[in-house]
């Protein structure tokens, strides 16, 4: 893809210095416990293969997936870093698991007779999930050690176990109790297990919630998702990480180039619907960038802006499929010239935070939105 094809169409950069100094910062306060990047939902909008031989050869321990599909398509890239899939595989998906090396998740007792009669073609490394109050997926911890037994003498290496926080980054004192509450759980169970000669090798349960939180307990690993893209999960967090003189850096720029400049009188309605009429005669400008991108529909309403020569500019019609409208006001602008909709433009700055604000949601739904025929471009 050239430059000029980059310039004019929307694009995501980015930054490798960004993501190896989150990384940096989550090894900083992970007490030495290995890391699992979590790389799911094509790296939270990054690119996973992008975002993948990055952390990689920076020598991340393990990756974290949702699909044994996203696990191949790291495999299909280079990528030898151990793969845990944290979601129970379909039995249809254990043959590529076992012929990828890729670990799996075991969090029902079907699930483990699964995996054992796959592992009759191979040998397959699992983790086994225990629900500790989530209720999403995972053994109920009345059954986890008859689970292990069964899957003890197989050909399933049981490598580790986890269990996952749904509300380590609340600051309410309810929030923080449920939490600590789920961590003594899993420790005892942990300690259970020691005591049979059950245990595995690798226990984890801190999301970047519970790492920034400091919550991930005893644990050998840990599994960053969001910090490692530069964002906490609750504001409190960065205060904590500010304490220690840490600081996160987003990840991700998202930009396109101006494909069209027109001068228009007031009065006039631009775009599908004819929504808002223009104040005043303005300039308004086309970018290649709709909700087919991740720019959602409802921004328009919620008055959204994006950047153009350091300042902010607002929408001038509502969201299309591939294109924005925008607003320049008596600003000088040109086909090609620059313009930011996630990301830092002079001393203005719009990141994802503002967005999910905007659109009533959460910053990792935002992240996962952006588009795929987005191209994602590595940048120093």
């Amino acid at each position: 893809m050239s430059d000029v094809t980059l310039q004019r169409r929307g694009r995501a950069e980015i930054s490798r210095s960004a993501l190896l100094h989150n990384l940096s910062v989550v090894r900083a306060v992970a007490d030495g416990a290995k890391i699992c990047a979590v790389v799911k939902a094509n790296a939270y909008g990054h690119g996973l293969t992008v975002v993948g031989p990055l952390l990689a050869d920076a020598g991340v321990d393990y990756f974290g997936v949702a699909l044994v599909d996203e696990a191949l398509e790291l495999r299909n890239v280079g990528v030898r870093t151990p793969i845990l899939v944290m979601g129970e595989a379909s039995p249809v998906e254990l043959p590529d698991a076992i012929a990828h090396d890729v670990t799996v998740t075991i969090g029902s007792r079907e699930g483990a007779l699964a995996a054992i009669a796959a592992a009759s073609a191979g040998p397959l490394r699992a983790h086994v999930k225990v629900d500790t109050g989530m209720y999403r997926q995972g053994l109920a911890l009345c059954d986890v050690e008859d689970v292990l037994r069964l899957l003890q003498g197989s050909g399933v290496e049981v490598e580790g176990i986890f269990t996952h926080f749904p509300v380590a980054d609340g600051d309410a004192l309810d929030d923080h109790d449920f939490t600590s509450a789920q961590r003594d759980a899993f420790a005892a169970l942990n300690e259970r297990l020691a005591s049979e000669g059950l245990l595995p090798s690798l226990t984890h349960i801190a999301n970047s919630a519970g790492v920034l939180g400091a919550q991930q307990g005893q644990t050998h690993m840990i599994r960053p998702g969001l910090a490692l893209y530069g964002y906490v999960p609750a504001p409190w967090l960065a205060a904590a990480l500010e304490e220690q003189e840490l600081h996160l850096e987003r990840v991700l720029t998202l930009r396109a180039g101006i494909t069209a400049v027109r001068r228009v009188a007031a009065g006039e309605r631009p775009s599908y619907g004819r929504r808002r009429a223009l104040a005043t005669e303005t300039t308004i400008v086309t970018v290649p960038f709709g909700y087919a991108d991740g720019f959602a529909r409802s921004l328009f309403d919620a008055g959204q802006d994006v950047l153009i020569h350091e300042q902010r500019c607002g929408l001038a019609g509502v969201v299309t499929m591939d294109q924005l409208i925008i607003n320049v006001g008596d600003l000088d602008v040109a086909l090609g010239d620059d313009v930011v909709l996630l990301g830092r433009q002079g001393d203005e700055v719009v990141d994802a935070d503002e967005w999910a604000r905007r659109r009533d949601t959460i910053t990792w739904e935002v992240l996962c939105d952006i588009g795929a025929r987005v191209a994602r471009v590595v940048v120093e």
